[in-house]
C-alpha cells in the first residue's frame, strides 16, 4: 500500500495476531488492486478478515468448537495522501486531539462509530434488522445486550453468532442460543469514517472500551496534550486504573496486586495506541513515503531506542497493549526494509 500508515487495536477475548496479519495483507492486495485506499477497500479487507476466521472455526470444528465463542472488536486507522480512514466494529475508540487556531485549549473531537447495545440508535437497527425477534435486544442486569448475550452489534468472529452451523454441539450450552435463526445476529461490517488532516490536529488515541469506560474523550486529549510524549499510552492506562479503583472504593496499589484473571470483574482490558502528527509532514502530505516495518506492541522507550540506533525517523511516540496486537507502521528516511517482532 503505497504512501500510507496503517494503525490497528482489536479487544476480545483472544486478539488474534493472525487476523491482524489477514486485515492488513488483504487491505493491501484490494488496495494494490484500485491503486487507492478507500472504505471500500477497507470494508472488502474486514470481509476477508471474517471469512477466512469462519473457515478457520469450520476446520477446527471437531477439535476446537469452543473457537466459534471467540470474538474481538476491531478498530483501524489509515492515513493516505493526508486523509484519516477511521473504521470501526465494535466499541473501542478513535478520539482527535486538536488545537484551534487562536486557542489554547485542546479539543477533543471523536473520529468513530460506535456499535453498543448502550446506544438507542444500535438497539433500533438491530431491531430493524430482526423484526421478528423481540428478544434481539434484552435488558439484562441493567445492561443492554444483544441476545442477552453480548453488548457489541459488530464483531470479527464470534461465529455461533454469525451462522446457525455453530450454534449447535459440540460447542458448550452456555454458549448456544435457543432456537435456530436465519441470519446473522452479528454484523462484521465496520462503520468508516474520513477526517483530512491538517494542521491543528495533533494526535490520536486509539483504544478499546476499557480506558473509555473510565476516562471521558476530554481526559484522555487532556491528558496526552499535558503530559511527555514518552510513555503517554501507559499514563492513560494507569489513569484509567486509577478511576476503576476509585470507584470500586479501593487503592490503585491494591487493583494492581489482584491476579490479571479476577481482575476482569474490577475492569475490561485495555489497548491503547496514541499517534502523534508531525504539522510539518501533515502540510505537506509525505505520509508513508518509504518502507514498511512491522512489530508487536510495544512502550515507546524500547522503540526509540531502536529507531536511534538504525536513523529512523518516525511519526510514531508510544505503544503500550495489554493484549499483544500488530500494527504496521511506514517510516521516512529509511534505505532499506524492516521486519522486526519484539
Amino acid at each position: 500500500m503505497p504512501k500510507q500508515y496503517a494503525r490497528c487495536v482489536q479487544a476480545g477475548q483472544h486478539c488474534s495476531a493472525t487476523r491482524w496479519r489477514c486485515l492488513f495483507f488483504g487491505a493491501a492486495e484490494f488496495a494494490t488492486e484500485q491503486q487507492t485506499v478507500s472504505a471500500d477497500v477497507i470494508r472488502r479487507s474486514y470481509a476477508a478478515t471474517e471469512e477466512g476466521f469462519l473457515n478457520l472455526v469450520r476446520k477446527q470444528w471437531l477439535i476446537k468448537p469452543q473457537i466459534a465463542s471467540v470474538g474481538t472488536c476491531c478498530l483501524v486507522g489509515i492515513i493516505n495522501e493526508g486523509v484519516l480512514y477511521i473504521a470501526n466494529a465494535g466499541d473501542s475508540r478513535a478520539v482527535l486531539g486538536r488545537v484551534e487556531r487562536g486557542a489554547k485549549d485542546i479539543k477533543a473531537v471523536q473520529l468513530s462509530s460506535e456499535h453498543n447495545a448502550s446506544f438507542q440508535e444500535v438497539r433500533d437497527e438491530l431491531r430493524q434488522m430482526h423484526p421478528d425477534d423481540p428478544r434481539i435486544v434484552v435488558l439484562k442486569h441493567n445492561v443492554w445486550r444483544v441476545k442477552g448475550i453480548i453488548q457489541v452489534s459488530r464483531t470479527i468472529g464470534d461465529a455461533y453468532l454469525k451462522s446457525s452451523e455453530f450454534n449447535r454441539e459440540p460447542l458448550l450450552a452456555r454458549f448456544r442460543i435457543p432456537g435456530p435463526f436465519h441470519k446473522p445476529i452479528l454484523c462484521p461490517e465496520p462503520s468508516i469514517e474520513e477526517h483530512r488532516l491538517c494542521a491543528e490536529d495533533q494526535f490520536v488515541i486509539f483504544a478499546s472500551d476499557g480506558l473509555w469506560e473510565h476516562l471521558s474523550n476530554q481526559e484522555a486529549v487532556d491528558i496526552v496534550h499535558c503530559s511527555p510524549r514518552n510513555g503517554i499510552a501507559r499514563r492513560l492506562i494507569k489513569a484509567a486504573l486509577r478511576e476503576a479503583a476509585k470507584k470500586r472504593e479501593m487503592r490503585y496499589s491494591d487493583l494492581k496486586k489482584i491476579d490479571r484473571g479476577v481482575r476482569r470483574h474490577f475492569h475490561d482490558d485495555i489497548t491503547v495506541v496514541v499517534l502523534f502528527m508531525d504539522p510539518a509532514l501533515v502540510s505537506r502530505r509525505l505520509y508513508g513515503i518509504s518502507w514498511r516495518f512491522s512489530f508487536r506492541g510495544v512502550d515507546g522507550p524500547q522503540l526509540e531506542q531502536y529507531f536511534k540506533k538504525h536513523g529512523i525517523e518516525t511519526l510514531l511516540d508510544a505503544v503500550v497493549t495489554s493484549h499483544g496486537f500488530y500494527f504496521i507502521l511506514q517510516l521516512l528516511r529509511l534505505s532499506v526494509p524492516h521486519c522486526i517482532t519484539f
